[in-house]
């Protein structure tokens, strides 16, 4: 009951942040990845891609680490890294520049969730600092969404996850489990709906002359005049910088900005060990056996050594 009340007053903070940015009063912006959340019952396709990739068109790295194996109903640690320079500066919402933020989906094999707090340690507290985790979904608690949240305080997430039991779940068993990640810095070039954002290169769909250039505070409006002498308007958000000038003639799809995004998206995958105890106890057990069998062969090599030594002597 405590989780569950954990996890939806986290999911209220995170939506909270989305709606925040959205509305233009905070660099936290555009509202990923609830747009993965709202649009798709699983992130990751049947392809293996992540679905944020649909948005987020640049590719980063990104990196995971978690421990080569684990024990049932324990805690660990998954650490995510979403690296990027620090002193880049990304397109917001207003067409203003500001740092970048971060968000990640993991998804973990069924059965691991994020650690209840009472089974946290209070130094894995302080490797968490203050991150909000969320569930993808109501049936989906083994996939964890973070963010957005200040890139420059999480490049490195950890996440504190609990494994899960197969004494008492029996749908999980003792086995090599995937995992998956996807991480993004910086806003996307692309909403759900196919509409492009400000964080991306604006191209004409009409070949012709420039004939004017008119800059608002919101938008800028390039008028081209086709060869026909017809004309069509361009209209360009705050952000993208224009890089024609009045009298040039273009080409159909020629750029009519530079690309702002200095974000990306990345995803990677590793494997996870479910351990059971007692092949580990099996395990040294027969290291036991061994050590001791090597300790007993060559104390008798010693004492043959030693009887071969008296009857030379004799």
């Amino acid at each position: 009951m405590q989780q569950n009340v954990t996890f939806y007053f986290r999911g209220l903070v995170a939506t909270f942040m989305v709606l925040v940015g959205n509305s233009g009063f905070a660099s936290i912006a555009e509202a990923y990845p609830i747009y993965a959340q709202q649009g798709y019952e699983n992130p990751r396709e049947a392809t293996g891609r992540i679905v944020c990739a649909n948005c987020h068109l640049a590719q980063k790295a990104v990196d995971i680490e978690v421990p080569q194996a684990v024990l049932p109903n324990s805690v660990f640690e998954a650490v995510v890294e979403i690296p990027y320079d620090q002193q880049v500066q990304q397109v917001l919402g207003n067409g203003k520049k500001g740092p970048l933020n971060v968000g990640a989906v993991l998804i973990l094999p069924e059965g691991f969730v994020i650690a209840p707090p009472e089974r946290i340690s209070e130094k894995l507290k302080t490797k968490v600092n203050n991150l909000y985790f969320t569930p993808y979904s109501e049936d989906k608690k083994n996939i964890i969404v973070v963010g957005p949240v200040p890139g420059k305080t999480y490049q490195e997430m950890v996440f504190p996850i609990l494994s899960p039991d197969p004494g008492k779940d029996k749908d999980v068993y003792f086995l090599k489990y995937p995992v998956y990640l996807g991480g993004n810095r910086g806003r996307g070039q692309l909403y759900p709906t196919g509409e492009k954002s400000n964080n991306t290169i604006y191209s004409t769909a009409a070949a012709g002359t420039v004939q004017s250039i008119e800059v608002s505070k919101k938008f800028t409006d390039i008028v081209i005049q086709r060869a026909d002498g017809t004309t069509v308007t361009e209209k360009i958000p705050a952000g993208p910088e224009v890089i024609v000038s009045q009298g040039q003639v273009l080409l159909a799809d020629q750029p009519l900005t530079n690309n702002p995004n200095v974000g990306g998206f990345g995803q990677t995958e590793t494997e996870i060990v479910l351990q059971d105890p007692s092949r580990v106890q099996a395990l040294l057990v027969f290291f036991a056996f061994t050590i001791i069998g090597q300790v007993f062969l060559v104390l008798k090599k010693k004492q043959y050594e030693k009887v071969q030594l008296a009857e030379m002597n004799f």
